[in-house]
């Protein structure tokens, strides 16, 4: 999986062209604003620039193809062979675009796809920033970051629709680029994952927003072991919005392209009349484990959380032990403190605080490391350090990473933040929304002596009809409801823990 997910060169020093490419950069960027020299109209070297690259592309074509048909706009990403693995060069094409395009009257809805048909973007093509990294240039390398982190957020808060097409794989900053949106459609071929734990690195790209808003302690379990997601599963996961077949995608699209609306409610609608019916024999892939899950992995140190999973005694809770084990402690123990960190964070200090995390990474030891044993070398046994989770100080992890942040060093392109996605109604409904209406804490419930079928039935109605409701609502009562002394529904709680 990460052999797919990332591509990596030797870190143990910085390519020239790479050198090259960032001086370039640099020096375009501070002549482009020279423009008529002296007032005599002497065009400037960064316009000369852009219609020479624009020149080559008639040859190369770009590693992000812009489409304009109708009333919408699309990026396709252009790396089939890397499996449209997203570079800095991919990042800097997308974002004055998607700047352009939001300000636009005549675009009433965004579209991102993958080219290639395997992939949607299978994570951040870290190559560069690790070779970077390797030649101790830490500014240069946090760049990537930084700029990978505007364009998430800058997706999370258009004011235009903005659909993501996860037809295959999306890991890392595939994620990124989609996680966030209004919209997430998930195929037969959908591939989620978030592996990062596994390279010595930790889930970015807005993981410490998304990851502890999916329900119960999913997104802690998802970051920490970083488990792989199907198709369908990443919809009653709450990953994806909505499930296409991808043979359905091309008339979707169109139909999308001629909506003369930027009315989400309006885009939602024409998404859903695409969506197909789970299959009836289907069962979400975590269901099995789901309660466990809650009760392992509602702790708030590594240590308790693989105490817990011995005690299971159960071949979910030795493969959890052993996975995690496989993994750089320090990930870990930063991972964990980031989901809980970023629950009660807004979505753009949530990447302020990831900046300062990538930061700290570029400057130590795992990250390199698990590059080299896992992805260069391909030995498949990085040598961490420190080696276990037991010699990893937690104390030390907060002071490092987590106390007195400059949660002030990431430039965004706008202030926009808030603490819950604003479009959660186009998903499935959550356990908690679920909770509340079995409770009688949502307006609308009824009474609160609920049946089974009742509770089904409020949120299949409150929801229009949408498709799924009626399954993930069954799945969810069958292990989070118990009948009380007089039939009615009791929700079950698990003891709380300090980050609740």
């Amino acid at each position: 999986m990460l052999r797919q997910t990332f591509r990596i060169a030797s870190a143990s020093k910085v390519s020239p062209s790479i050198v090259a490419q960032h001086r370039i950069h640099k020096m375009n960027n501070w002549l482009g604003a020279r423009v008529n020299v002296g007032g005599l109209g002497v065009p400037s070297i960064k316009g000369f620039m852009m219609s020479t690259t624009a020149a080559s592309n008639n040859a190369v074509e770009a590693d992000v193809l812009h489409r304009k048909h109708l009333s919408s706009r699309t990026f396709i990403l252009n790396r089939p062979k890397a499996l449209n693995a997203l570079n800095l060069s991919m990042v800097r094409n997308m974002t004055p675009q998607l700047q352009a395009w939001d300000a636009s009257d005549l675009c009433k809805v965004i579209v991102i796809k993958g080219a290639g048909g395997k992939a949607f973007c299978a994570g951040g093509d870290v190559r560069q920033v690790v070779e970077l990294a390797g030649a101790n240039m830490h500014d240069q390398a946090l760049e990537f970051f930084a700029e990978e982190y505007k364009l998430n957020h800058m997706i999370a808060t258009l004011k235009t629709p903005f659909v993501a097409i996860l037809d295959g794989i999306t890991m890392g900053g595939g994620v990124g680029l989609s996680v966030h949106a209004p919209f997430r459609i998930a195929t037969e071929k959908t591939l989620f994952a978030m592996p990062e734990t596994n390279i010595g690195l930790f889930p970015d790209v807005g993981g410490s927003f998304f990851l502890p808003r999916l329900d119960g302690e999913t997104g802690t379990y998802l970051g920490l072991v970083g488990t792989r997601l199907k198709g369908i599963d990443t919809v009653f996961a709450g990953i994806a919005t909505h499930y296409v077949p991808s043979e359905r995608l091309a008339a979707l699209e169109e139909r999308l392209s001629e909506l003369e609306t930027d009315n989400h409610d309006v885009i939602n609608m024409a998404i859903e009349d695409f969506v197909s019916e789970p299959k009836h024999d289907h069962k979400y892939a975590l269901s099995e484990d789901r309660e466990a899950i809650d009760r392992c992995f509602r702790f708030d140190t590594i240590e308790e959380i693989l105490a817990a999973l011995e005690k299971e005694h159960t071949q979910f809770g030795a493969d959890t032990v052993k996975s995690l084990r496989t993994m750089s402690p320090t990930s870990l123990k930063v991972t964990l403190q980031q989901i809980r960190e970023g629950a009660n964070l807004g979505i753009a200090d949530c990447f302020r605080m990831e900046l300062q995390l990538a930061r700290q990474f570029l400057s130590g030891h795992d990250f390199a490391e698990g590059v080299k044993a896992l992805l260069i070398e391909k030995t498949l046994k990085p040598q961490w350090d420190p080696a276990t989770v037991e010699d990893v100080d937690r104390e030390q992890i907060l002071g490092i990473y987590f106390r007195n942040m400059p949660l002030q060093t990431l430039s965004l392109s706008n202030d926009v933040t808030w603490r819950e996605y604003p479009y959660r109604r186009y998903a499935l409904p959550s356990e908690d929304e679920i909770r509340k209406i079995v409770t009688g804490e949502t307006h609308g419930s009824g009474p609160l002596q609920l049946t089974t079928g009742e509770v089904v039935d409020v949120c299949v109605k409150k929801s229009g009809g949408k498709i799924g409701v009626r399954e993930k609502v069954t799945e969810v009562l069958s292990r989070k409801v118990t009948n009380g002394p007089e039939g009615e529904l009791k929700w079950i709680n698990y003891s709380p823990t300090t980050h609740s």
